[in-house]
């Protein structure tokens, strides 16, 4: 299955609590930290939710 790469670009610290949830269910806790994850999806639906404060490229 095809992978891609999410960078969280801006800082959460505004984002309301779920948006915070939800990039700690991606595995992004701190600026500019990069984790690859299989493009599914519930990743898909949870990148969307949050896609002001990520950049996503394919890996």
């Amino acid at each position: 299955m095809a992978q891609i790469k999410i960078t969280q670009v801006k800082s959460r610290i505004k984002a309301p609590a779920v948006q915070k949830r939800t990039l700690d269910a991606l595995g992004l806790r701190k600026m500019h930290r990069t984790v690859v994850k299989e493009d599914t999806p519930s990743v898909m639906g949870m990148v969307n939710k949050v896609r002001h404060l990520v950049e996503v490229t394919p890996a």
